[in-house]
């Protein structure tokens, strides 16, 4: 510690040096102080009055914030107090907070926590401004803030130190306001048309729900192998067995794959499960969720994205996997698609390799995914899946080939994922043994097969359907950000260098 200390800079020693001084005067920390109102509400209640109105009507306020701004000038000053909802002017004379306080003030510094209670009033400028009977340093900023004009300009420092991110930057406060609120308004949009909110376990002895590598950890106490969820699936799919007919959980995933603009290691979704529905019911209901969460987060179904538009108002266009690589790709003829060897072939020049037991349909989904997903850039439901890619979902009555599942895809990523449950326990017996072999055979995302699950299922489950939303995602649209890192707190990276 104490070398780290005397390594510091000189501007970051003077601080604690100024702290010292502090802690020798009384609590250097203290917390009996109380704010009773924000900039926001100031603002709201009293930016339309006159400066005699206000002066005749004596508002006594009592705000606290981080001062981002100071000026000095002799027997008075100014200075600007941050909190969440905006900025508030303060001003400090010896006339109203005392000599010996305004004196102490001057030595305060930016980046500061400060309380002020005085009354309000408006300057020459019309500025709204409190006029200090009572200032004081609730806590002491020992590290300088950036230069103000130029903020925090590098990316990696933006994410690893978030915390000045957020002083800093009014934008990344704004975007992670309306993540919260947008998470609140899907919640009241399930809970209002009739859905249980539950939760689930985070550590579950089989990695199910999805295909995807898991994160292992160990439980000492029971002395078993447990792995973080990838998915909730299953165990929400337990509860429609149980008689819990409409449910779902805004829940944490975690998945032990690439890191990019689009993933994360540990991630956030909503999956929703209905009794008695099918996927195309719940492609309209999934159409009508993002309708809403639009319009709550943005006030309008239409807005851009990276410097294009996106319409939610229009219907969402829905086309199958061939459909999508014919209109997309029309270099590739129906023969070629249907041929086995040219799909290897084709993947293995893109440096994709699939394990040896896929068959036409998860090569095609190969394909689809290498070519064609991302310029799917309005709203599209992609249906009716190959079965073999689709191991939770129910078959086609008409052709057991295909799975009654969507995906959804928006400026050229996948949104959603949903399909009509498979109820039936002997074909999931069966689906998750062809999961095993594929495991065998070198898929290491492919699904354990899940003894209890299969269980549950042969007590009876209702037709049903489900779908999962990731919300970082969702955000990302709604917020215009370029890369997931941008709208989770505290992105997952690298070690820092040294």
């Amino acid at each position: 510690m104490t070398e780290s200390i005397q390594d510091e800079n000189p501007i970051i020693a003077e601080r604690r040096d100024k702290l010292a001084r502090l802690r020798q005067q009384g609590p250097a920390f203290p917390n009996d102080y109380r704010r009773n109102t924000t900039a926001i509400k100031l603002d709201e209640l009293y930016a339309d009055k006159s400066r005699e109105a206000l002066d005749a009507s004596v508002v006594e306020v009592s705000v606290a914030g981080r001062m981002v701004l100071k000026r000095v000038m002799g027997r008075a000053s100014f200075a600007t107090l941050q909190d969440l909802s905006g900025r508030v002017q303060i001003y400090i004379s010896d006339d109203q907070a005392g000599a010996d306080v305004h004196e102490a003030f001057k030595h305060w510094d930016l980046g500061d926590i400060v309380g002020c209670r005085g009354t309000l009033f408006k300057t020459r400028t019309g500025e709204l401004s409190v006029r200090a009977g009572e200032v004081r340093l609730l806590a002491k900023s020992l590290r300088p803030l950036p230069e103000k004009f130029h903020g925090i300009t590098d990316t990696e420092q933006r994410y690893r130190q978030r915390y000045l991110d957020l002083i800093m930057n009014e934008s990344t406060r704004a975007s992670f306001v309306a993540r919260s609120r947008l998470v609140q308004s899907l919640r009241h949009y399930m809970i209002g048309h009739g859905f249980l909110e539950v939760e689930t376990p985070m550590m579950h002895p089989i990695p199910g729900g999805a295909a995807a590598r898991p994160f292992r950890t160990h439980h000492n106490a029971l002395d078993m192998e447990l792995y973080l969820r990838i998915a909730p699936e299953l165990y929400l799919k337990r509860l429609v067995v149980g008689g819990f007919e409409k449910v779902f959980e805004i829940n944490r995933n975690f998945r032990n794959e690439g890191i990019s603009t689009r993933h994360n290691p540990e991630f956030t979704m909503m999956e929703f499960y209905e009794a008695y529905s099918d996927y195309r019911e719940l492609m309209d209901f999934t159409e009508g969720l993002l309708r809403h969460s639009a319009r709550e987060a943005l006030g309008t179904e239409t807005f851009v994205y990276q410097g294009r538009e996106l319409d939610f108002s229009r219907p969402f266009e829905r086309m199958t996997p061939y459909q999508a690589l014919r209109r997309h790709h029309p270099g590739f003829s129906s023969s070629q698609l249907d041929d086995a060897d040219w799909l290897r072939q084709k993947l293995g020049a893109m440096g994709v390799t699939l394990h040896r037991e896929a068959g036409l349909g998860a090569l095609q989904m190969a394909l689809f995914e290498e070519t064609t997903e991302s310029e799917l850039w309005a709203p599209t439901f992609i249906v009716d899946y190959p079965a073999e890619v689709s191991p939770l979902a129910r078959r086609a009555d008409a052709n057991p080939e295909i799975a009654e599942r969507f995906e959804l895809y928006i400026a050229g990523r996948e949104i959603a994922n949903g399909f009509s449950e498979l109820n039936d326990p002997e074909d999931q017996a069966q689906r998750f043994l062809e999961q095993v072999r594929a495991k065998d055979a070198g898929d290491e995302e492919a699904m354990y097969y899940d003894a209890d699950y299969v269980r549950a299922l042969e007590y009876g489950m209702p037709p049903a359907a489900g779908c999962g939303i990731g919300i970082d995602r969702l955000v990302m649209l709604l917020t215009d950000a370029a890369s997931i890192r941008d709208v989770i707190l505290f992105p997952q990276l690298k070690p820092a260098a040294d």
